[in-house]
């Protein structure tokens, strides 16, 4: 006999309706939690759909539940987020790693392909995402990750440490600040705040619990994309790329940087939903004659 009000892996999946006023993917945050709770992934929801929820598991699948009506980012109420399949922690002080900005992982991949060693430069690093997903790939570069934000620093470390990638080296740097230029990176990456701070997306969705420091840029949401690409030439080798992340309306400005700042071959990328999100440029130094 099923006792009253006990609730089967279909019953919690049709909940999702509980979360459609504020999510635009109320079936898939629904599923995450439904893993979370049964540590199990999601082909395991549709092949056992019966199967009842224990009354521990239940009383943790609503509390989640609750707590993502409220608006709170899934990832917030799981503490982690998955990015270029690795699992990352996450919290308040750091942005929620965005499936978009693996884009930035496969341009970088592409632009490297050749190189069997290098250094990797990750400006802004935040969870550490792009810094370690670049390391799982590139065993034999040396990455170094920088935020100016120590409790970013200390995340972005403490997911280095669970993934055991040694050949990354987490520090806290406002921008460039902590460097010197006698080593050169062949690939500086960074995805900036570059919100405008009156854009009306900021008080929508997941932005609301994420630091606005890691968010919104002044001039427009530009400056910190000035900076970047105005303080990167010093530090990076010859042939070396600077490849950043930007607002989808910023591409023609991004790209005036680039070319100000001497940098050849400047070219603009898409992300997945077609929007130009990515710029990138090359230094190259010219033989004397």
């Amino acid at each position: 006999m099923v006792a009253p009000g006990a609730m089967s892996i279909a019953d919690a999946l049709a909940c999702q309706h509980q979360l459609e006023s504020v999510s635009d993917t109320a079936g898939l945050d629904v599923s995450l939690l439904l893993c979370h709770v049964l540590d199990r992934p999601r082909s395991y929801l549709y092949t056992w759909p019966e199967r009842l929820l224990e009354p521990a598991q239940q009383a943790q699948f609503c509390a989640l539940l609750e707590r993502r009506r409220t608006g709170e980012p899934v990832a917030h109420t799981l503490g982690y987020r998955e990015f270029w399949s690795l699992p990352l922690r996450v919290n308040a002080h750091t942005l929620i790693p965005r499936p978009d900005t693996e884009c930035l992982v496969e341009l970088a991949l592409s632009l490297c392909r050749n190189n069997e060693a290098g250094r990797l430069l990750d400006l802004g690093t935040g969870t550490g995402a792009l810094a370690l997903a670049l390391a799982s790939e590139w065993p034999r570069w040396q990455c170094w990750a920088l935020d100016r934000s120590p409790e970013a620093a200390a995340l972005a470390e403490q997911n280095r440490h669970a993934l055991g990638l040694d050949n990354v080296s987490v520090a806290v740097s406002d921008w460039f600040t902590a460097l010197d230029a006698s080593q050169p990176f062949h690939l500086i990456i960074s995805n900036p705040p570059y919100i405008d701070a009156q854009d009306p997306h900021l008080d929508q969705g997941d932005v609301r619990f994420e630091p606005a420091s890691a968010l919104v840029s002044p001039e427009s949401g530009l400056a910190d994309l000035r900076h970047i690409v105005g303080s990167s030439m010093p530090y990076l080798a010859d042939n070396g790329y600077l490849l950043v992340e930007h607002g989808y309306q910023q591409a023609s400005a991004v790209r005036t940087l680039f070319v100000s700042a001497g940098f050849v071959s400047v070219e603009t990328h898409r992300d997945y939903g077609g929007n130009e999100r990515m710029t990138v440029g090359q230094k190259v130094v010219q033989a004397k004659l």
